[in-house]
């Protein structure tokens, strides 16, 4: 099993998985942090702990092949050491974030729940006013009740399909982008993770026969992303992958994770920024 590596930026916990004293790694933290200010979608103060407790919001996007947070504890579990975490999710099939945030069962459990992270996955082109504005609408809302029960936001971007084709990748993308920084959030740039395996593996598909919905190997890459945007920590090497994923596949998801996020990390932050919807 080989050791964790850090991936380049700041993360929930920086890089500090080492056997530096406690009191020189919070000043390693604290450090790391600062010099982070500014970079695109990454806070700028997140707790010096790692989070144990994550709660998955959002439709089969993330239930989808046994669920994200199985996988993403799997992960976890595979880490050296490891990491042990719990992991639960809150989901509904076909379900914006304006429709999850109707629920009170999900409200319910995230002012009740003690979860560190709550990952919000929306689902754009399910949209029917065919712009993103309610996006940013109940991703502040939600936002604004998981910081309420002592929790953090982390936004799962996910990736255009046919079915609804009014809005292409850069568009999501760009939404995402904008309300990481408003929120002063991480984002998991899953769906900018697809179109690089699109290009560098085509061979490894990522939606499944309905070009919607992600294959086992999709869930797989998504996970990875997700895992090292919460803990910048490199899954390259991780002994974790499910059945029906392949050695090979697993080597080359893991490394376009890992370059997906150093890439989305490294981005500039705008010179000026405008006001979100």
């Amino acid at each position: 099993m080989a050791s964790s590596s850090c991936i380049q930026g700041w993360s929930f916990v920086g890089c500090m998985r080492s056997s530096m004293p406690s009191g020189r790694r919070r000043r390693a933290v604290t450090l790391l942090a600062l010099a982070a200010v500014g970079a695109a979608t990454v806070g700028s103060a997140w707790a010096e702990e790692a989070p144990r407790r994550l709660l998955f919001v959002g439709n089969s996007f993330t239930y989808y092949n046994g669920g994200l947070e199985t996988h993403v504890k799997a992960l976890a579990a595979s880490a050296n050491p490891p990491r042990l975490i719990e992991a639960d999710r809150a989901t509904q099939g076909g379900a914006t974030l304006r429709v999850l945030h109707g629920k009170e069962s999900i409200r319910e459990k995230i002012r009740d729940g003690r979860y560190d992270v709550v990952i919000l996955q929306e689902d754009i082109p399910e949209l029917p006013e065919h712009s993103p504005a309610p996006f940013f609408e109940f991703g502040r809302r939600f936002d604004e009740e998981i910081r309420a029960a002592g929790g953090k936001s982390l936004l799962f971007m996910a990736w255009p399909y046919e079915r609804l084709g009014w809005v292409a990748l850069p568009e999501i993308v760009e939404a995402h982008r904008e309300l990481g920084r408003e929120l002063n959030v991480p984002v998991a740039p899953v769906g900018l993770a697809f179109e690089r395996a699109g290009r560098e593996h085509p061979e490894i598909p990522m939606l499944a026969a309905d070009r919607e919905h992600e294959t086992l190997q999709g869930t797989y890459l998504a996970a990875c992303t997700i895992y090292a945007t919460l803990f910048g920590e490199n899954p390259q090497g991780y002994a974790y992958r499910p059945e029906g994923v392949t050695a090979a596949e697993a080597a080359a998801l893991q490394t376009i994770a890992a370059e997906t996020l150093q890439a989305w990390q490294q981005q500039p932050a705008p010179a000026a920024a405008g006001s979100a919807p």
